[in-house]
């Protein structure tokens, strides 16, 4: 008798076809499809012979996917979501199908290294970037924080001739300098042993603002001088957008010596925009950068890049070779991404990247970045024009912040009953002591039609509240 699995083999294309179906009337309904499902799902206990693929998939529609949200979907504004371009899934799909553990550029048989390093090329003109720059793919903005931040630490003990890679950090030899760090960045201390709570904060602009003090900066760098400096610096805060003012960090680092990481998980895509590159002025003198590309990149989950100085690589490598694995050969010699990224084991996730950039253009992304700010700005003069609304912050790029007028606080109890309606999804938020919510624009559906949504169902939840 055979084996489910036999059949499976045997029953393949069928059973894609059906997968295939379901894939495309999930893609064509996400306009519709519930931003927060209010469903729970069952316990099943684990079948000891198996199901087979037919019956799973035939559960899986049944019982799984009404509580599948809509996150890619155009109307949810929760977190910073992106969604995912035909293109990024096709990439995506090829990338599960052909199953590449993408590490060596000079493996026989495996190209998927040497189209990782044309992508970074791709990207690094994509941003305006020099080619002074190198990178690789990771999970997600957290491992590329990571990975950045870990290539500064190193940097920062070869200032005074220690290798933390080997000998562990065990003194306070430097300090980390920064004014609104993204909660990713925060938790990359606490995973390199740098610990979460030694950031030396930065005073703010003012009290309305984000982006750090240039004034401040430079009197700490001029107080810590004597120790190694990690500024780890925004753009585009995460609440906000508010960027820190790189061309005058540019001109710090001419005069201090400090390692300059750059958090510009979404921000960076104002870059390719001519009307907004103003605000990553400079950022091109930085020693690393992180961007995140399942964010305004449109590509699914997971999937971040890393740019780091390649003045840097020696330090880098230090961090992440896999010394005592002879077979892999002597990573100068060979360069494998196993060598310069937290994993060693890689998805080939270049590739959903390098069909979207082939497949769209610059261009293409300059109309969704565009088309994104325009949504927020739509989204900003509605708040501003009702009577029982108030933003709590200037509008910058592709986020709002809003609050309950009169009350503050209640603000959750309006995000809740807009959530809870399944339409659309934000996420609270906190600004300047008040509570708020928040509206973030990364998805390339979005468009007029679902603000309107939006508008209809914040007044219903005004209604409710009788506000």
């Amino acid at each position: 008798m055979k084996g489910v699995l036999e059949i499976d083999k045997e029953e393949f294309s069928e059973i894609l076809e059906k997968t295939f179906s379901e894939i495309v009337h999930f893609f064509n309904s996400l306009d519709e499809i519930s931003t927060q499902p209010n469903v729970k799902l069952e316990h099943q206990n684990l079948s000891y012979e198996g199901w087979g693929s037919k019956k799973v998939l035939e559960y899986f529609q049944q019982a799984v996917k009404p509580i599948i949200s809509g996150s890619s979907g155009p109307k949810y504004w929760g977190f910073v979501t992106g969604g995912a371009t035909p293109a990024a899934l096709i990439g995506d799909f090829l990338a599960t199908i052909y199953d590449q553990n993408t590490q060596r550029i000079n493996q026989g048989g495996d190209i998927s290294a040497l189209l990782e390093v044309e992508t970074v090329k791709m990207l690094l003109d994509f941003f305006s970037l020099p080619d002074s720059f190198a990178g690789g793919f990771v999970t997600g903005a957290t491992m590329s924080n990571f990975t950045c931040l870990a290539t500064a630490r190193q940097w920062a003990g070869h200032q005074i001739n220690k290798n933390y890679a080997l000998e562990g950090v065990s003194s306070d030899d430097f300090v980390i300098l920064s004014a609104e760090p993204h909660s990713s960045v925060v938790k990359c201390l606490s995973m390199l042993g740098i610990g979460s709570n030694n950031i030396v904060f930065v005073k703010k602009k003012d009290e309305t603002r984000e982006a750090l003090d240039v004034e401040d900066l430079e009197q700490k760098l001029e107080f810590y001088k004597a120790k190694q400096i990690i500024i780890s610096t925004s753009g585009g805060t995460v609440n906000t957008v508010d960027f820190d003012d790189m061309k005058s960090i540019s001109i710090l680092k001419e005069k201090y010596n400090f390692w300059w990481h750059i958090d510009a998980a979404f921000g960076g895509f104002a870059n390719i925009l001519d009307e907004y590159k103003h605000l990553l002025e400079g950022w091109e003198n930085a020693d690393s950068i992180a961007v995140d590309c399942h964010k305004w990149m449109n590509v699914p989950y997971e999937n971040a890049v890393y740019f780091i100085r390649k003045e840097h690589s020696g330090l880098q490598m230090q961090v992440f070779q896999n010394s005592n694995a002879a077979y892999l050969g002597n990573p100068e010699d060979n360069f494998s991404y196993g060598n310069f990224t937290p994993e060693n084991s890689r998805r080939f996730r270049a590739l959903p990247v390098w069909f979207t950039l082939k497949a769209y253009g610059k261009k293409g992304y300059q109309n969704i970045v565009r088309n994104n700010i325009q949504n927020a700005q739509k989204f900003s003069v509605f708040v501003e024009n009702h009577p029982a609304l108030q933003l709590l912050s200037e509008t910058r790029l592709n986020c709002v912040c809003f609050s309950l007028k009169e009350n503050p606080e209640k603000s959750s109890t309006l995000l809740d009953i807009i959530n809870e309606n399944e339409k659309i999804f934000m996420t609270p938020t906190r600004l300047n002591n008040k509570a708020g919510i928040r509206a973030a624009f990364v998805n390339w559906r979005t468009s007029d039609k679902d603000l309107d949504v939006a508008f209809t169902e914040i007044q219903f939840a005004l209604d409710k509240m009788d506000i």
